[in-house]
């Protein structure tokens, strides 16, 4: 087996919640007079791995202003996922396939609070030897720190390790750490540019029959 560790991200591949965190991040913008579009969610969040509230900043709404429509949204898309099974179709029947034959560890840009109101539907966190959230590192994706940070933790070398991603900031921030990584674009990233991609992937499901 050429790889021994995984490192998956997590909205987009292990759960669907971009969809939440979008209509959370609409509905607070929407408060400026500003309308999300589905392009905008896509480019700025998912592709460059910035704040959506910089499209407030750039219509001159107060950093004031900003932080109380950035804590809206949180709690907004807190209770959003607090009322879902977001488990993607696929995920817990790989994650069983992989589990004990592979380490697994998840590296993720969502917030700690978040984290583990997902996952404390979905179960899935035994699978995994550790989990980095984004409170764990200072830079987040498309900045390489978070999988330098995981390899760090991993004890593991980057030859051996394969990463899971589907958006291209997690894409970037894979191959600036020097790490295989395949992607499974999902409903916001089909259109994006993953030709840096080593592996693109149709579905989750494809991947034990990949890699054991």
């Amino acid at each position: 087996m050429k790889f021994q560790y995984i490192f998956w991200d997590n909205d987009g591949v292990l759960v669907d919640t971009e969809r939440y965190y979008l209509q959370a991040s609409r509905e607070a913008l929407a408060q400026t007079g500003i309308t999300l579009t589905d392009r905008q969610f896509a480019t700025i969040s998912l592709g460059e791995g910035r704040s959506l509230f910089d499209l407030a900043a750039g219509r001159g709404i107060s950093e004031q202003t900003i932080h109380e429509l950035r804590e809206w949204r949180n709690e907004r898309y807190a209770e959003l996922i607090g009322e879902q099974d977001t488990t993607l179709m696929g995920a817990r029947e790989v994650l069983e396939a992989l589990h004990g034959r592979i380490k697994m560890a998840i590296v993720t840009s969502s917030q700690k609070d978040h984290f583990d109101i997902i996952h404390n539907r979905t179960e899935f966190l035994p699978f995994f030897d550790f989990c980095l959230t984004r409170e764990d590192y200072t830079r987040s994706k498309p900045s390489a720190e978070p999988y330098l940070l995981a390899l760090q933790k991993s004890e593991q070398l980057a030859q051996h390790t394969l990463v899971i991603e589907d958006s291209p900031r997690g894409l970037t921030a894979a191959k600036a750490a020097g790490l295989t990584c395949w992607v499974i674009p999902g409903h916001h990233t089909l259109e994006r540019d993953f030709s840096e991609a080593d592996r693109i992937l149709s579905s989750i499901e494809e991947i034990p029959g990949l890699i054991l």
